[in-house]
This record gives C-alpha cells, sequence and structure tokens, in this order.
C-alpha cells in the first residue's frame, strides 16, 4: 500500500512517525512538501531532512483563487505516483472541494482521502455561528482579525461552516488526535465508524532510548527541588511571558528557584527583556532550541516540574516519559487524554496568572507528590499514549478505507508481520 500525505514543512518530530509508518511491512510512505516557504508552518518550527527514510517531492505552494495555498502540479505527482491513499490537512484539503478536476481524477483512481487533523479550536456544526462571533479562532500572536459585528463575518464564516461539512464528508476517513472528534465531526454528518483515533506522540522508543543512554551521566544541572521547565518555540501564544512572571513571585518563597527555558523564537529578545527587567537574569536560564534527544532529555531530568503556560502538545508527551509533573491549562486538546488532574499533574485556569501562582506554589511545597506524580506520567505514556498507539491508529484507518485490500498489521517491533495483497 501506498500512502502520500501532503504537509506544510517537514518537521523532526513528525519525520519520525513517518520513518515508523515506512517501517510497517507493506507499507510505503510518500510525502509532498512545498518547495517555497510555506506560510502553513509556524514561526520558529524546526525542519529537517536529516534521518528521513521515506520519499519526498517538493512542489511549489501557490495561493489559489479560493485564498488557501495548494501544490502546483499536484495531479501530475498522482498520476506519477499513483497512492493508494491520499493523507491530506488543513488547508490542502480546502482544494478537493474546489478542484473538481483534481477530485474526478482521485475517484477515477479509486485513490482514498484521509483527513488528519487533531481537531482543536473546531466547533461542533450546530455551535459553529457562536464560536467564530465570539472570536474563537486566533493566530500565534494572540490576534484575531475578525469584524464581528459585520454581514461580511457571519457569511464568511457561515461559507466556512458549509465548506467544512462539505470536505468532512468527502474524505472516506478521518485520524485524529482527540476522542472529542467522534461528537466534533459526527456533528457535521461524518458516521463515526469513518473517525479514527490515534493520538499524538513523538517517537517514544527514541526517547526512551535516549533516556537509557542518559541515566548514569552527571547531571546537565546541579540538583535543585525547585527547578522549572518550559520547552517549545518562543511565541506569544506559549505564554511564556505569564510565566516569566509567575516565576518572579515563586521566588519571593522559594529563593534558590530555577526556570530553565528551551527553545527559540520571534519573542526571543521580549522574553530576555523582561527576566533583565524583573532582575531574574541568575535564575532564568535560555539554553536556545535543543533537537538532540540525549541533551535535551538530561534538561527534563534536571527538572522537578514541566510547565506550559499557553497552547502546545508533544512536549508534554516528552516530560511525561521522563517522570515529570505536568502544569498545564488548555494546550490543543491532547493534554486531556494525558493530564490528570492531581494524579500526573495539576492543571490552571487559562491565562490567570494568579491561578498558574497557586497550582506552582502547593506543588513546589510538596516534593514527595511530585516524585509520585512523575512516576504516573510516565505510565500514561508507557501503557496508554505512544508511538505505537499512533502508528496502530493510522493502520487501522489504512485497511478501513481500503477495505483491507492489503491486510496491514503491525507489531511494536513493526518487523515480524507480513503482508499478503490480494
Amino acid at each position: 500500500m501506498k500512502v502520500l500525505f501532503m504537509f506544510g514543512g517537514l518537521p523532526h518530530y513528525y519525520n519520525l512517525v513517518l520513518n515508523r509508518l515506512n517501517q510497517v511491512p507493506g507499507l510505503e510512505v510518500v510525502v509532498v512538501a512545498p518547495s517555497n516557504q510555506s506560510k502553513n508552518v509556524g514561526a520558529g518550527v524546526h525542519q529537517t531532512l536529516e534521518g528521513i527514510d521515506f520519499k519526498v517531492h517538493f512542489l511549489e505552494e501557490y495561493q489559489t483563487v479560493y485564498g488557501k495555498t495548494f501544490f502546483k502540479n499536484f495531479s501530475q505527482l498522482i498520476r506519477q505516483e499513483n497512492p493508494d491513499v491520499i493523507v491530506t490537512i488543513w488547508p490542502y484539503v480546502v482544494g478537493f472541494v474546489y478542484n473538481i478536476p483534481l477530485l474526478a481524477l482521485i475517484k477515477s483512481k479509486g485513490i482514498k482521502l484521509i483527513l488528519k487533523e487533531i481537531p482543536f479550536k473546531i466547533p461542533k456544526y450546530q455551535e459553529a455561528r457562536q464560536f467564530y462571533a465570539e472570536g474563537g479562532i486566533v493566530t500565534e500572536d494572540l490576534k484575531t482579525n475578525l469584524n464581528r459585528n459585520s454581514l461580511l463575518f457571519r457569511l464568511k464564516y457561515d461559507l466556512v461552516t458549509y465548506v467544512r461539512k462539505i470536505y468532512y464528508n468527502l474524505m472516506d476517513a478521518h485520524v485524529n488526535y482527540i476522542e472529542e472528534a467522534y461528537d466534533i465531526i459526527g456533528s457535521y454528518g461524518v458516521d463515526k465508524r469513518k473517525i479514527f483515533i490515534t493520538y499524538n506522540s513523538p517517537d517514544t522508543d527514541i526517547i526512551y532510548a535516549a533516556k537509557e543512554k542518559i541515566k548514569d551521566l552527571p547531571p546537565i544541572l546541579p540538583p535543585n527541588p525547585h527547578r522549572l521547565l518550559h520547552v517549545g518555540r518562543l511565541i506569544k501564544w506559549k505564554r511564556v511571558d505569564m510565566l516569566i512572571e509567575v516565576f518572579s513571585r515563586l521566588t519571593d518563597e522559594y529563593p534558590d528557584a530555577e526556570l530553565v527555558i528551551v527553545g527559540n523564537g520571534p519573542e526571543e529578545a521580549t522574553l530576555k527583556n523582561q527576566v533583565q527587567a524583573l532582575g531574574l537574569s541568575q535564575s532564568v536560564h535560555f539554553t536556545g532550541a535543543i533537537y538532540d534527544t540525549e541533551t535535551l532529555g538530561r534538561y527534563f531530568t534536571a527538572a522537578a516540574v514541566y510547565v506550559l503556560a499557553g497552547l502546545g502538545g508533544l512536549s508534554i508527551n516528552e516530560a511525561m516519559t521522563f517522570e515529570k509533573p505536568i502544569v498545564c491549562s488548555e494546550c490543543d486538546g491532547t493534554e486531556k487524554k494525558l493530564v490528570r488532574e492531581g494524579y500526573n499533574g495539576k492543571y490552571f485556569k487559562e491565562g490567570d496568572a494568579d491561578s498558574l501562582y497557586q497550582v506552582l506554589q502547593e506543588l513546589l511545597a510538596n516534593p514527595q507528590q511530585l516524585a509520585q506524580m512523575g512516576k504516573r506520567s510516565e505510565e500514561i505514556i508507557r501503557n496508554e499514549v505512544n508511538i505505537h498507539t499512533v502508528i496502530k491508529g493510522y493502520v487501522a484507518a489504512f485497511n478501513f478505507v481500503t477495505n483491507h485490500k492489503y491486510h496491514l498489521q503491525y507489531t511494536p517491533t513493526a518487523t515480524t508481520e507480513k503482508v499478503n495483497k490480494l
């Protein structure tokens, strides 16, 4: 079975997932990505070709007449590769609605379409107008360009909802990160049997291997029971500014407290100025971006608590693999499966600095509780959400849309099962 994925780039973390899919016996992964700088990749997302073992086609991305981007010469690529399945994402999925010749080509070849999304900040069909009227979507800069009182706004987002209903029902299946997808996508009239939950995970086998390698290395930082850690791009919706503000208050009670910030991005200079203005230069440390799993793992190991003050996702999985308790609010929806209140972490009220302060103050006062929460975090990763749950979810969707034509089977090693193509 050949599966063609459409992506706005090649982020390092998802390349590892695609590598694992490409190792499933009988499954070949092909990726199409923009040859030019895409508008569909967030600021500071690390992309690389290093270590990939799947085929990549780079096509020019262009602005369509309906306002979204798509790939030039995509139809020619379809004829060249002749995939069994296409996995698409927003905004490329819209192209299958407006490009009738392309859709006809896909149907004529019997190619199946799968939409991959979280879905996060997607309203139920019946609630869509109210959702948009309340400013439900913002950018990475925490801005919205909606003029919610205008007739044009209502017409625009009624059209958005209508088009979403069309492309949701055009798909032969959906792969999603969160279980809420059954209700959200189902509200648009999609048969729930077409909805598959993969969850979201980095390659946890690689992380566990790194964890084993670094366990006997000396600490990368001196021991500190009051050390907080943030990992992620330095953009506004991560709310690192709020975390720094709260940390400043915590140092009154815990003078030895430290905050380690791993990542880079457009907000880096602003955040460093904030740290200097608050007199925290000795206790807040910026490491820059770290993509080496072992080095990053040593920072996770050195932390007492992992804090995600704003939106995000995969860093929670990584921290949990390294046995860290998690503090977060609303992230990207995936946190609901991972973080259980009072069990392996705690939630604070979204955007509320006082709530975050109270949660961190309570946790730092109880190191034994932190240790127990950390162990529970790792158990959730090992038993419930990991690279194998992701691959199994994809394989189930691929088998479904092809009516089990290829009988794909997946085991944790992905090497022992054979495929019998009919």
